[in-house]
């Protein structure tokens, strides 16, 4: 059964993923508004809450294990839906193994140090989730449209020379693949929307009062450089989809359906990883079961020994008794059915 899940959700999420050495033309390789064949709303609501369940059963296993980290890097031009990804995806999990991180215009320290400095040192643990809400791929994108954004990084004329962006390139996968090889995955998101749906949610920014504060004129001025982010965003994820950390454009003009393919893809990471509880040795279970009679022998009269035990099997009593309900009602409409039409060919 596990094995069908996972086959069905890789199969769900591989027209989102970027093939390793392929070129990507963006406009014309992922459509926005691609809903993977799910028609309405409410179905996707559904699986975003099978989604969840799933993801928070990893987390705990992640977290117990205490082997691998998992780092989520989402990548969006403005009102591409980060935030409301980030608080609908991690809804069901607990808090103190998830750590966000959002990064913004490098502060002096920052920029003194090399530019994958305040990344690193923000990374996750072993156990935790990490989320990157932009990430280090601001370095070949926001820099990259913007060039005084380079010359302020205080790097050496050579080292700003034409290759500068092939070099990066190179960089940033040696850097992930240096940490896959050490035990941390990266789940690399692009929420990939259309020019007009992000029209549109610029303006209820402005006509909705409880959005305005969401609203910027800085993100309005970056919308004239839609068609050099576009370029960049190609050729970064042509550049930067490996076998070890591969990109997926997810289409985000349906928030709703971006939420899902998200959450898809990170269960789908945390599946291939399958965190598994520590093992207990003999001699702590026997220890366990020395201070599971002290705990039993403390119970106050009238009271079960072992309250969480009891409860457990009753549950399980009521569970098996309503199996057997309606294995006998169903047993009873084929018996019903089959005298029916005993009684109809008799009849005939």
């Amino acid at each position: 059964m596990g094995d069908d899940r996972a086959d069905r959700i890789a199969e769900f999420i591989e027209p989102l993923r970027v093939e390793p050495g392929s070129t990507v033309r963006l406009a014309e390789d992922f459509d926005p508004g691609f809903t993977g064949g799910i028609r309405e709303k409410k179905d996707g609501v559904e699986l975003l809450r099978s989604g969840i369940e799933q993801l928070a059963d990893y987390q705990r296993r992640l977290a117990a294990q205490d082997t691998y980290g998992v780092l989520l890097c989402l990548q969006a031009l403005d009102a591409g839906g980060k935030d409301g990804t980030i608080r609908h995806v991690m809804s069901g999990v607990n808090p103190q193994g998830v750590r966000v991180v959002g990064f913004k215009v490098p502060s002096n320290e920052e920029l003194d140090h090399d530019y994958l400095w305040r990344y690193a040192r923000n990374l996750p643990s072993r156990g935790e989730i990490g989320i990157f809400n932009r990430s280090h791929y601001e370095e070949v994108l926001v820099v990259r449209v913007h060039p005084d954004n380079l010359r302020r990084q205080k790097l050496p004329d050579a080292a700003r020379g034409p290759d500068v962006w092939q070099r990066r390139y190179r960089e940033i996968n040696d850097w992930e693949r240096y940490l896959t090889d050490n035990g941390f995955r990266f789940v690399k998101i692009f929420l990939n929307l259309s020019k007009e749906e992000q029209r549109t949610r610029f303006l209820k920014r402005i006509d909705v009062p409880e959005r305005n504060w969401k609203f910027s004129s800085a993100d309005v001025r970056e919308r004239a450089y839609w068609d050099d982010y576009q370029q960049a965003f190609s050729q970064m994820l042509s550049a930067t989809s490996t076998q070890w950390a591969p990109w997926y454009v997810v289409p985000a003009d349906h928030k709703w359906f971006a939420r899902v393919c998200t959450a898809a893809v990170l269960v789908h990471t945390l599946m291939a990883i399958n965190p598994q509880y520590p093992q207990v040795s003999e001699e702590s279970r026997r220890q366990l079961a020395e201070v599971r009679e002290e705990l039993e022998a403390e119970a106050p009269a009238g009271a079960p020994p072992d309250p969480y035990a009891a409860e457990k099997k009753d549950n399980g009593t009521k569970i098996e008794k309503s199996k057997r309900s309606k294995k006998n009602k169903k047993n009873k409409k084929d018996a019903k059915r089959k005298e029916d039409a005993k009684h109809k060919k008799t009849s005939s």
